[in-house]
């Protein structure tokens, strides 16, 4: 079985329950040790995306949210969803338009996303050497960068295997 930060996690069998208590749990000692604060919104939201290893729009997070009890008003999910991408404990995903919960929280990563185009699973995969050539080829350039996001677009192993 992969490992915790393994990117084949996410589409491999294995204890889930397991996988996103970790994930509460090493998200909580982040958040303490930063000083930030783990609101029960804020804990929600990332027990939400830690249900699958998949993406979530801001509406299909706050449509759980306010069933929930917790608001049903935008701004509750995007601060919940900002705090979280902020703390490193989630990533959004420009393609879809959406979050996942981050299988590294806590790490200094460069993550890719495996985004399968059928099921909309996401694994996070380390892209460190692809980061270093970009760097260097902006350097090259004359440009710094400060952000980038890598998403791989295809067809996650089960998806694959009933096409």
């Amino acid at each position: 079985m992969p490992d915790s930060t393994s990117p084949d996690l996410a589409f491999a069998a294995h204890d889930h329950t397991h996988c996103a208590h970790d994930a509460l749990e090493r998200a909580e000692a982040l958040t303490k040790a930063s000083g930030a604060r783990m609101t029960p919104v804020r804990r929600r939201v990332l027990e939400i995306l830690l249900e699958e290893h998949k993406a979530l729009g801001a509406y299909d997070v706050l449509a759980r949210l306010a069933v929930e009890g917790f608001g049903n008003q935008p701004p509750v999910a995007y601060r919940a969803l900002e705090f979280l991408v902020e703390q490193g404990l989630a990533h959004r995903i420009q393609r879809l338009n959406a979050f996942t919960a981050c299988t590294h929280p806590g790490q200094d990563h460069a993550p890719a996303f495996l985004i399968c185009r059928l099921c909309h699973m996401v694994a996070e995969a380390e892209a460190s050497a692809a980061r270093t050539a970009l760097d260097a080829e902006a350097a090259r350039a004359g440009f710094q960068v400060e952000r980038s996001t890598i998403e791989a677009l295809g067809l996650c192993p089960n998806c694959r295997e009933a096409a």
